[in-house]
């Protein structure tokens, strides 16, 4: 356990049973504490099937269970904030999708207090500057992402549009904490004009610094010690992220630009290349260079109109905790994702993860909607190398149509190139292409009563090596959803495999077309909702805005739970 959760774990069970009129939050004129909290839960029943490839892992081969727990408690009382979140893993595959994890224990805890002008926060602290380009402390369970910063941040209003944050502090890694020391100050202002045609300038400037531990660097030179002449540098204890931001709004038109730069930093590349006694090697290797990242955003906002433009060069921007952590663990910023989140199955199976190292991309979204029954959206995206080389490309349109009172019809087309080498990290495998198109039919029999029906198709593009799709080949996906307010919801889905591709499993010489069905039921009762759920799944690729991992083919029972008072 975390030394820093004994002391507060100590005053939460104190507080419980002091002597104290405490009320739930239904009723608020009391002049007690008041006490909140919430659930979630999955449990996991593992059923090996390694055609698909839900197997050779632990719980596929010896536990069959799995589960993750997380209870949030707040509470307040005197002027101050409390809170507190106990964790539990039972052999959880989230931290890494091949491996088994267990631990439980304070998983979060922080105190709050305003005085007058300063708020003060000591504890697991969540925050970020900007858009979280040199610093953002956040938590992505889903990708069991934990970013929080403990230690402590105060904050200072500078008369009424004007404020300086500063906090300092380690990152928290499971139950315990990283080494490093990340300390940071950022001021944010807003400035309005008092005319008519009001504008109004939201600017902030930021500064991070993290400082390596004697452990982390020793073990950076230890290997920068094996390197040739060629690629050996003399790594720094101290590296600065600097960033200045602005949001210029004036009537419907919004236009946000940051900057940002981050001194010279060992920083992991995955795809380096290293001469060894002639022989060219592609694979991980520390480099130190200077990093930037330029990111900006227009949008406008109209009655029937609205349009969104974003672009963004990255350039050597790995800004971890220590040098030695990838994928996700132990990243100190979020850098913004220049894709759009799609959410039908089959138009979000390919995602394009950030990346650090190098990137050049654009997005622009259109949204037109001539009644209140009619609108589109449009979206292009573009993200390549800082060598011109595609990374990602996608066309997307939209059409939903409301038809009288009871029927609501989406329709649309995905068109996709995407670069498998070296968002999954696949040596030598073919450009996906794809072209997706989908259909969504609602019907309301009664305001509690609705059917939603699915269909979409994935058209992949054969590999002209092996005559076969790329990947998994081509798909199809189909899901029927009725509900029946407020309590009950029921679906079933089904994803087949028509044309296999190079990837897909092989049976008697063959590639196999295989179904990977999913049922779910749902049911909600005030605050809380129950759900059982039987998935096959194939594996693929999850992410969050721009941060992804690799989800392994899952086979077997899905219950979870959740739960807010």
């Amino acid at each position: 356990m975390n030394r820093l959760s004994i002391p507060f774990s100590v005053i939460m069970l104190y507080l419980a049973f002091l002597p104290l009129q405490m009320v739930a939050q239904d009723n608020p004129s009391s002049n007690g504490g008041q006490i909140s909290g919430s659930l979630q839960t999955n449990a996991n029943f593992f059923i090996r099937d390694s055609l698909i490839g839900a197997a050779n892992t632990p719980q596929y081969d010896r536990q069959l269970y799995g589960a993750e727990a997380w209870l949030n408690l707040n509470y307040n009382n005197w002027g101050f904030d409390f809170g507190l979140r106990f964790d539990a893993f039972n052999n959880s595959n989230l931290l890494n999708p091949t491996d088994s994890y267990s631990g439980q224990g304070i998983g979060m805890w922080f105190i709050k207090k305003q005085v007058d002008q300063l708020g003060i926060t000591a504890g697991y602290i969540y925050d970020q500057i900007g858009s979280g380009i040199i610093f953002r402390a956040f938590e992505e369970r889903p990708l069991l992402i934990d970013n929080a910063l403990i230690g402590l941040r105060l904050e200072y209003s500078l008369g009424e549009n004007w404020k300086i944050k500063g906090f300092t502090g380690k990152q928290r890694q499971q139950f315990d904490s990283y080494r490093s020391i990340i300390k940071g100050v950022s001021l944010d202002g807003f400035v309005s004009s008092n005319d008519e045609n009001a504008w109004t300038l939201a600017p902030g400037f930021g500064i991070v610094n993290r400082t390596l531990d004697d452990q982390s660097m020793n073990s950076l030179v230890s290997v920068l010690n094996t390197y040739g002449a060629d690629y050996v540098f003399v790594p720094k204890f101290n590296t600065y992220a600097f960033t200045g931001y602005n949001t210029l709004s004036k009537g419907a038109f919004s236009w946000y630009f940051e900057g940002a730069y981050k001194t010279p930093d060992a920083q992991n590349d995955p795809f380096a290349e290293t001469i060894i006694k002639g022989d060219t090697i592609t694979g991980d290797r520390f480099i130190q260079k200077a990093g930037t990242v330029f990111y900006s955003n227009l949008s406008y906002a109209g009655e029937k109109f609205g349009l969104s433009l974003e672009g963004k060069r990255t350039q050597n921007f790995s800004w971890r905790t220590r040098p030695q952590e990838q994928a996700n663990r132990g990243t100190l910023n979020f850098i913004p994702p220049m894709a759009r989140s799609n959410t039908y199955r089959l138009t979000s199976r390919y995602n394009a993860a950030t990346q650090e190292l190098g990137e050049l991309s654009f997005q622009a979204d259109l949204r037109y909607a001539p009644s209140k029954k009619l609108s589109f959206n449009v979206n292009v995206s573009n993200i390549q190398n800082l060598e011109d080389e595609l990374l990602y490309r996608e066309i997307y349109a939209e059409m939903t149509l409301k038809i009288k009172r009871n029927t609501t019809i989406i329709a649309g087309v995905q068109r996709q190139e995407y670069n498998q080498e070296v968002f999954e990290v696949k040596p030598n495998v073919p450009l996906v292409r794809t072209i997706t198109p989908f259909f969504e039919y609602q019907y309301k029999f009664t305001p509690r009563k609705l059917l939603r029906i699915e269909a979409q198709y994935l058209f992949m593009q054969e590999d002209p090596r092996v005559e076969l799709g790329a990947d998994f080949g081509s798909w199809a996906w189909l899901q029927a959803e009725y509900t029946l307010a407020p309590h009950w919801t029921f679906a079933a889905a089904n994803m087949f495999n028509a044309v296999p591709g190079v990837a897909s499993p092989v049976e008697n010489g063959k590639r196999k077309a295989l179904y990977y069905p999913r049922f779910d039921v749902f049911y909600t009762i005030k605050s809380n909702r129950f759900s059982l759920s039987y998935i096959k799944q194939v594996e693929g690729v999850v992410c969050t805005g721009g941060i992804c991992r690799l989800e392994p083919a899952f086979s077997g029972f899905r219950f979870a739970v959740t739960s807010t008072f």
